[in-house]
């Protein structure tokens, strides 16, 4: 599949995360203020119930001019594959080589919650997968499996620029699958450098320069960050980050540099608590990805 990915190095591309909690109307300045403080990417979350990703997408793509927008995740279980392409398709060639859209299993009680929540989690992945790369490389798809029926269908506006397709996962199984059927990985929940990469162990595809593996880890700015952040995990009922990203722009570049060494290519500053300071942390991003320039940012900007 085709892809930007830059070689897993000790500079990987830097992101921030806008987290669903934020009201709508306050994306814009979260997007203009990453790209104004110099932060790679801005990522989204499709949380049930907040706001849906795609539109959110779209507007952040609309308010920015260089900073690539990744979504992280779109759940495969409320959406057919061909809208899924439609969908993607037109922001790939609205804005290309800016869009970096990812998909996988979703939250299953929430979906479960609005009746859509399958048997087989993993066989509607992959068989999402199958329809979804090749539609978006403008092939025609004819699929009849447990869950995906298409028949003769192809996109009529495939994107000219093909974005990376990635999975969010965290099992060996959904790893193991998006290694082999994706361009990338999103790994959340704060994983450390050595979690990273035994994770993209499991993918198959360690040192392979085309694989992208995006990492959210915690972020928090100012007087007891550390302890804003362990206070999330412990609400979530989640292990406490052992690699939180918080101190000098200096020291949170030094921990990025160690999550690319451990496969990272895309490292995504994730805001936590009340989004006090999701702004501070916005800024912290930008500081610091102006230490580093990984390659193919410049060539995505300039798509």
């Amino acid at each position: 599949m085709p892809s930007s990915a830059a070689q897993p190095s000790s500079s990987p591309a830097v992101g921030v995360v806008v987290r669903p909690q934020q009201p709508p109307e306050a994306l814009r300045e979260h997007a203009t203020t990453a790209e104004q403080a110099g932060a790679h990417e801005l990522w989204l979350w499709e949380d049930c119930f907040w706001a849906g990703g795609l539109t959110s997408s779209a507007l952040a793509l609309a308010w920015t001019s260089t900073v690539r927008v990744g979504l992280g995740l779109m759940p495969v279980p409320l959406r057919n594959p061909a809208l899924t392409a439609m969908e993607v398709a037109a922001l790939a060639r609205a804005f290309p080589g800016r869009f970096l859209p990812g998909v996988g299993h979703g939250v299953l009680d929430w979906m479960a919650q609005v009746g859509a929540r399958e048997a087989s989690p993993m066989t509607l992945l992959r068989e999402h997968l199958d329809a979804l790369a090749p539609l978006l490389r403008g092939e025609r798809v004819d699929a009849d499996g447990r869950y995906v029926h298409l028949e003769g269908v192809r996109l009529d506006h495939p994107p000219q620029v093909v974005p990376p397709l990635l999975v969010g996962a965290r099992g060996p199984k959904t790893l193991a699958l998006a290694g082999e059927r994706s361009d990338g990985v999103i790994l959340d929940a704060g994983p450390s450098p050595e979690q990273v990469a035994e994770s993209v162990g499991h993918t198959g595809r360690a040192g392979d320069a085309s694989f992208q593996v995006v990492v959210f880890v915690p972020s928090a700015v100012g007087e007891g960050a550390r302890e804003r952040i362990d206070a999330e995990a412990d609400a979530w009922g989640v292990h406490r980050p052992a690699a939180p990203l918080v101190g000098t722009p200096e020291e949170v570049a030094a921990l990025v540099g160690a999550y690319g060494q451990a496969g990272a290519t895309s490292v995504v500053l994730q805001p936590v608590g009340d989004g006090a300071d999701a702004l501070d942390v916005v800024r912290l991003a930008g500081a610091v990805a102006r230490t580093s320039r990984p390659a193919g940012v410049d060539q995505a900007r300039q798509g």
